[in-house]
């Protein structure tokens, strides 16, 4: 993994955290230890699913550009979908309560979704493959 997959998913990943520990908390208080559990085990969810999501479209972008618009639709329609089979699954569970986990999945993947917007507006994007802009390159004297 390149230094700015690392860097975009701590970007990412860190807001997105951080609102799974306020909606733990905020549970905590509403409906006591099964609400913080219930909010921890769906922020994990998330964190889990789209941090894995982000670092496959990573690799695929690199290896296929062509590819890399359609896996990221296709991506992020697979990872809402998995999402709703967990909220489904869950929905009589007595671990812990589902409003809790339900409520956190969907605001910890809003912060994930907006945190990784901002972190690719802020990113510095090459236009120009430093790598490949040797011997091989058009207009090089090789």
């Amino acid at each position: 993994m390149e230094s700015n997959d690392v860097r975009m998913l701590l970007r990412t990943a860190g807001p997105a955290a951080a609102a799974g520990a306020l909606a733990a908390v905020v549970s905590a208080v509403l409906v006591g230890g099964q609400g913080a559990l219930g909010a921890v085990v769906g922020a994990a969810v998330v964190i889990l699913f789209m941090g894995i999501g982000l670092v496959v479209l990573q690799q695929t972008g690199r290896k296929y550009p062509q590819l890399f618009q359609a896996m990221g639709l296709m991506l992020y329609t697979t990872q809402l979908l998995l999402l709703f089979v967990f909220v489904a699954a869950f929905k009589d569970t007595e671990l812990f309560d589902h409003r809790a986990f339900a409520a956190t999945l969907v605001a910890v993947t809003l912060a994930w979704v907006a945190a990784q917007a901002r972190a690719h507006m802020k990113e510095k994007i090459l236009y120009v493959d430093p790598e490949r802009s040797g011997s091989g390159a058009p207009g090089s004297s090789a």
